[in-house]
């Protein structure tokens, strides 16, 4: 059964998205999608492309721009407006699952608003963030990157 709060996240999310960014990388496209709701900001992401069979890291970035191929090192660090370690920054986010190059994610995040992601960079690293390493989980290369409008 499914209860009143995730109700009304469902019927939010089939409205048109609040925020989106086009992801793309080297034979990697995607989209990223967020709705504001009075629980946190809904993230799914829908990739194409990528790595198959493994975790990614998947952050939001400091940074406003995107541009291959210098490894979109203008996206800046994670967001990390409270300045908090890793894996607390405001921009760290559950990991991609690479099914077969495609994934698909959906998760309830409360340590941002939609104010604080816009204009902002989502970013997917080629590997998976290990929660502990600082500054940012060493979770290597940047493979993809898009800019939340």
């Amino acid at each position: 059964m499914i209860n009143f709060e995730s109700m009304q996240i469902l019927n939010k999310i089939r409205s048109k998205p609040d925020l989106s960014a086009n992801i793309e990388g080297e034979n990697i496209s995607g989209n990223a999608y967020f709705w504001g709701t009075r629980y946190g900001v809904v993230c799914l992401f829908d990739v194409f492309g990528l790595p198959p069979n493994k975790f990614l890291g998947l952050h939001i970035h400091e940074g406003g721009t995107c541009t291959p191929p210098n490894s979109f090192t203008d996206a800046g660090a994670h967001l990390n407006l409270t300045n908090t370690t890793h894996p607390n920054h405001m921009g760290d986010l559950p990991p991609l699952y690479s099914n077969s190059g495609h994934a698909l994610s959906a998760s309830l995040i409360n340590k941002f608003t939609l104010n604080d992601i816009k204009g902002r960079t989502v970013i997917i690293h080629s590997q998976a963030d290990d929660f502990r390493s600082q500054p940012a989980g060493d979770s290597g290369t940047r493979i993809a990157c898009g800019v939340i409008r």
